[in-house]
Parts: C-alpha cells; structure tokens; sequence
C-alpha cells in the first residue's frame, strides 16, 4: 500500500513538473497552467476586480497553446452568471449568452471563427424568411478576426419575450432585398444549377442559311455598311 502511494505521489509530481507555473484548486487540481513556452494550457480561472466604474467579474473555461477553446462562463463577483461564450483558434464561435446582472438572458448572438491558415472562407446565404432555404453562396477574406454570421435575438430580460432579431452573413446584416453589398463579400450565385467552378460558355447553332452564305462568302471582301447619309 505504501508503494502505491509513493507511485502517486511520483505521477502528481512528474505531471506538474511540465509546467512553468500553474496553481492549486481546492480540490487539488492544477488551473491556470503555463508551459515551459509560456503558453497557457488547460483550464483557467480568472478575477478581475471593479476599476473605475466598471464592473469586476470571474471567469473560467480553456485555453489551448495560449488561445481560448470550448466553453467559457463568466460571473459577476456576487457569483451571477452574466456570460456564457464559445471559442474556435481563440475567437467567438457559435451561440454566445448574455445576461443581465440579475440573471436575466438580454442577447443571444451567433459567431463564426474563421480557420487562420486559410485565406477566404464559404458560407451558404439562407433566405431571411425560410431558413432551411439556401438561395446563394459567399466568400469572405480572412482577416483573422471572428465575424457576426447567424440568427441574433434581443430579450425582454424581465419578461423574457423576444423584442427584435437580426440575421448577419458574415458580419452583414442580411434584410429582405438581400445580403448587404461589400467589396469584402461576393455573392455566387446557385440559382442556375450549376456547380460553382461551372464556367462553360453557351452556345447557339446558325441556321442551315446563315452557314451556306458564310461558307460561300469566305473568301469575299467584306463590304463595309453603309448609314445612309448621301454625302451631300
């Protein structure tokens, strides 16, 4: 049994000796990890008092290499929830929460995190009244930044009604005319069938006559038309 213990206590220590610094939770576990490059890892729990008029608050979630990662919940120093975010490669991503000091949910946004090792992303434009309806495509240039892309909802936070909703494509308010026009977002159409990389040119067929009196011509000068101006 001794030997055991003493093979637990080799683990905890080995463990703990790949961090730079970390610190103890009451319960034992290491929070607040930084690794030997100075990189935060893991979970993380953060204070920040009141500063000049504005309001203190705890939060907790999880970094990876030093870039927050998943869920992370933040409280006012009374221990009231007053956020709940998610994260992609450290910026928003998806449904985000926000709620009053008192604990009554005020916003609702939707995020979208843009992958920082590619230079433009797609998305797909749904219509502002059907959203399953998709009615176009657009690409964006990443400027490794998060942008506002989906359904935002206000609340009533007494009474919990909604009072207005917005819908964003890639940090354009979308309306019932359509995506807002930017230089930053083009629109690709899908209205046609067509595949996206789809560029083949229509033809037409010339008449039986037109071909006769082309192929007879051939070798004719062309005659230049006149605009019927006498030359008087």
């Amino acid at each position: 049994m001794r030997l055991f213990f003493l093979l637990l206590i080799f683990i905890s220590i080995s463990g703990k000796a790949q961090w730079k610094s970390y610190i103890l939770s009451p319960k034992g576990d290491t929070l607040n990890r930084v690794d030997k490059k100075g990189l935060k890892q893991g979970p993380w729990s953060l204070h920040v008092d009141d500063l000049r008029g504005e309001r203190g608050y705890e939060e907790e979630g999880y970094f990876e290499n030093d870039q927050k990662e998943g869920t992370w919940k933040k409280y006012s120093l009374e221990g009231v929830k007053i956020a709940e975010e998610n994260y992609r490669w450290g910026k928003l991503n998806g449904r985000q929460f926000y709620f009053t000091y008192g604990g009554g949910l005020m916003r609702e946004e939707s995020w979208r995190a843009i992958d920082p090792s590619v230079a433009f992303d797609t998305v797909a434009i749904y219509d502002v009244k059907d959203p399953s309806k998709v009615i176009g495509y657009a690409t964006i240039k990443n400027d490794g930044v998060a942008v506002k892309h989906g359904k935002w909802t206000y609340y009533d936070p007494i009474q919990g009604r909604i009072e207005a909703t917005e819908n964003y494509i890639m940090n354009k308010l979308q309306t019932d005319d359509g995506l807002v026009s930017s230089d930053d977002i083009r629109p690709i159409s899908i209205s046609d069938g067509r595949s996206r990389t789809d560029t083949t040119k229509k033809t037409t067929t010339k008449p039986k006559e037109v071909l006769d009196f082309e192929k007879k011509n051939s070798g004719k000068k062309k005659i230049k038309a006149r605009d019927g101006e006498t030359g008087f």
